[in-house]
């Protein structure tokens, strides 16, 4: 039976403030839990995509390429202001 959870906010090893699993493992736990697609949303980069793409074709599984953004109140450079984070998922390559 296929699970119809599908997880949309994932960090791996790529993700530089608070990801540590890596991208072979994370698309295994998806498989064998049965979700049909996976999403992988990094802090700040996009440095694991292909690497996930490839891992979570090569399973079965549906790779859903994201990140993890910032959306600050005023400067970048202003460290005195807010900042929220937002999560953005690729619809296609043109999203992509």
């Amino acid at each position: 039976m296929e699970n119809t959870f599908v997880h949309l906010h994932v960090h791996s090893q790529y993700s530089l403030l608070d990801g540590a699993c890596r991208i072979d493992r994370i698309t295994e736990t998806a498989k064998n839990l049965g979700m049909p697609a996976l999403a992988i949303t990094d802090h700040g980069n996009i440095f694991g995509a292909i690497d996930f793409y490839r891992t979570a074709k090569s399973v079965g599984i549906k790779p859903i390429i994201g990140i993890e953004t910032y959306v600050a109140s005023g400067s970048r450079l202003d460290r005195e202001g807010y900042s929220n984070h937002l999560v953005l998922l690729t619809k296609n390559l043109t999203g992509f």
